[in-house]
């Protein structure tokens, strides 16, 4: 079954990104790419940045299909345990089978720092995973869960950056790595745990 219109497009861009960067994102390239007439896109998306939104979207969609959103209830268990878990798949997801989606997003989060339409969107998007954050936080007695949850946050893309575009590109951690090194940057931040 062929997906959706703006799935296809979106899909179709998100990967025009991650190989030629978004000087290579085009109406015509994404057309071309995707398979479909010629003028699809902009009928979808009519300028560069609704074309970018639909893209960045797309990315949060794909990014976060299978993990908990913030108004879920979080799974049993200990939270640390939970975090650890959560917060290593995700990695290792994005480093191995969403390295596109990874790329394309570092691409999107430097093109919005020169762009504050796009860094709204970016911005808003990528509060699911902050919200989220603050409530397995709190689960686990931070006296600062939305501190705490930025310094994660910001800790998980320099993970991403050194590891798909870094100085660590050709040894991108792998799960056990990366389950160590959340627990030992966990136990820095919350203090040991008890």
């Amino acid at each position: 079954m062929t997906p959706p219109r703006p799935t296809l497009i979106a899909d179709a861009a998100i990967t025009l990104i991650a190989e030629r960067g978004l000087r290579g994102l085009t109406h015509r390239a994404v057309d071309e790419a995707a398979g479909l007439p010629a003028g699809s896109t902009s009928n979808l998306a009519r300028t560069r940045a609704a074309l970018l939104e639909l893209v960045l979207t797309r990315i949060v969609e794909l990014e976060s299909a299978g993990h908990p959103s913030p108004g879920d209830a979080p799974p049993p268990g200990p939270p640390r345990d939970l975090i650890v878990q959560l917060v290593a798949d995700a990695l290792h997801q994005a480093l191995t089978a969403g390295r596109v989606l990874t790329l394309a997003r570092l691409e999107l989060a430097l093109e919005a720092a020169r762009r504050p339409e796009l860094r709204a969107v970016y911005d808003r998007l990528g509060a699911r995973f902050l919200d989220y954050a603050v409530v397995l936080l709190t689960r686990c007695g931070s006296v600062e869960p939305a501190a705490d949850a930025r310094r994660l946050i910001r800790w998980c893309d320099g993970v991403l950056f050194n590891a798909t575009v870094g100085s660590g590109h050709r040894h991108a951690p792998g799960p056990a790595e990366l389950r160590e090194d959340l627990t030992r940057y966990l136990d820095a931040l919350l203090g040991p745990e008890a």
